[in-house]
């Protein structure tokens, strides 16, 4: 936990990391991969930054909360912002269709979330978008509740962030891939800490990175590699936890889910009870037969299972067990 950042024995494990991830993310050699602290909330400002010192807009997509956060961090800081879909009029129960995405004639980059954890909303494509101008626009995207839960095509985005408590380690470590040619762009009155390129030439360590946090990130991507197979074996497992939950809440007419088929997340299932005069009987129940954390994002109430990578496929069925027993005493 105090190992010296500078130490022959932790670049050894951080370079063994950033070489896991890369393999497993099968990360082109023009981006770079920054590990950092802040969390992903952080990125919110960090972004326009370092891609709007030379002019141009950030263009979003806002799906939920987290997309939310991210527009109004930029605009809190008085850059330029152009709202290009809101799926706030069907209350965030299904992602605006491609074709439906309105791009700003100055563009420089278009940011979305992949999975709104709190909706439990997540993107069946990834955007592809060009200016008016014919200028391709770089796709920056917050992954931090479904990276590393199935392959990705990194070279399809400019930047890749996550924050690492979902499904890559402790909180603390925010990811942040980064392709070559979005380096630079950054005004030199920005902190240093805060410069992609400094961080970037730096191989993370302007500062003291949170060592621990990344070893232990390290781990997983062993264990991703080595225990699981791989994000192709990974996406399998939790393909099938999520469409096992999905089946039990869609066979029920106790249960029920709010979200498109289509956008149904992999990673964060959301549910609700026929009468929600039965929430706290079912969550304190479900805390008793050892099913923790079932509570609902106090924004949108309800229930809320997360099937991140490291949920085993035991707990969702000991999970559907549960809501099938309560459905019969109490429904």
């Amino acid at each position: 936990m105090e190992m010296s950042h500078r130490s022959d024995e932790f670049v050894a494990i951080a370079e063994r990391a950033e070489a896991d991830l890369r393999e497993l993310l099968a990360i082109p050699d023009n981006y770079k991969a920054l590990f950092l602290q802040g969390g992903a909330s952080m990125q919110f400002s960090m972004l326009p930054m370092n891609l709007l010192g030379q002019g141009g807009s950030a263009n979003f997509i806002q799906t939920g909360i987290w997309g939310k956060k991210a527009l109004s961090e930029a605009k809190r800081l008085g850059f330029s912002c152009h709202l290009a879909a809101n799926s706030e009029s069907n209350g965030h129960t299904a992602v605006p269709d491609e074709v439906t995405l309105s791009i700003s004639d100055d563009a420089a980059y278009l940011h979305y979330t992949s999975n709104e954890t709190i909706g439990g909303l997540e993107f069946n494509y990834t955007p592809q978008v060009t200016r008016s101008d014919g200028a391709a626009v770089p796709l920056v995207c917050d992954m931090s509740s479904n990276i590393l839960s199935g392959p990705v095509d990194v070279s399809e985005f400019g930047i890749i962030y996550a924050g690492a408590q979902k499904n890559i380690g402790p909180a603390g470590l925010t990811i942040v891939l980064v392709r070559d040619d979005l380096l630079g762009k950054a005004p030199s009155t920005i902190p240093s800490l805060f410069d992609y390129q400094m961080l970037a030439e730096a191989g993370s360590m302007v500062n003291t990175p949170p060592t621990y946090a990344w070893y232990l990130s390290g781990l997983v991507f062993q264990w991703l590699k080595n225990d699981i197979g791989g994000l192709e074996a990974m996406d399998a497992m939790n393909q099938r936890k999520a469409q096992k939950l999905y089946a039990a809440i869609d066979a029920s007419s106790f249960y029920s889910n709010p979200i498109a088929i289509p956008n149904r997340s992999r990673m964060n299932v959301p549910f609700v009870l026929a009468d929600d005069r039965l929430d706290n009987a079912f969550l304190q129940e479900a805390d008793e037969a050892g099913l923790l954390n079932l509570k609902g994002h106090r924004s949108v109430g309800g229930m809320r299972a997360s099937l991140y990578n490291a949920v085993p496929e035991e707990a969702v069925d000991a999970l559907i067990a549960f809501m099938a027993d309560f459905e019969q005493r109490r429904g």
